[in-house]
């Protein structure tokens, strides 16, 4: 279940001691659910290396193939994540929404499709109030007052 949890996280930072598995299938049964995650998250060679093998990866490994985004030291990783969301709660909550909202929506379409739709929600977001706000501040070097608009 840590496995599918992490795997589900927009975002995951582990200590370097962590490891992860999906032992299902030591004793017969296959982590088909941890599955459904691991699969939209991995490349499917290295889900299925996970899923098949069911051994521990290493944080550092988790890391190389993108089940988690860093493996620090245990002494930094209240530090490194909270920066991380320090960084993240300062930017635009309408346009931190628009973008996962479409990030997750375009990866079930076509190449086609995911353009055509990405395109319309660059038009839309354009016409935000924070857009508007973004760019004032960038051109006068100030830092944005975010109306989440």
């Amino acid at each position: 279940a840590g496995v599918q949890l992490v795997a589900s996280c927009d975002l995951a930072y582990a200590a370097d001691s962590a490891r992860f598995s999906t032992p299902g299938v030591h004793i017969g049964l296959f982590c088909s659910t941890p599955m459904v995650a691991l699969s939209r998250n991995l490349s499917s060679k290295h889900a299925m290396e996970m899923l098949l093998g069911g051994d521990m990866v290493p944080a550092s490994r988790a890391a190389e193939i993108g089940l988690v985004n860093e493996a620090v030291v245990p002494d930094v990783l209240t530090d490194t994540t909270m920066a991380m969301a320090r960084k993240i709660a300062a930017k635009s909550s309408l346009t931190l929404a628009t973008g996962k909202r479409a990030f997750y929506a375009q990866r079930e379409m076509t190449l086609a499709e995911a353009y055509e739709y990405a395109s319309d929600v660059m038009v839309e977001n354009m016409l935000a109030r924070d857009a508007e706000e973004g760019i004032g501040a960038f051109i006068e070097k100030r830092s944005p007052l975010w109306q989440d608009a």
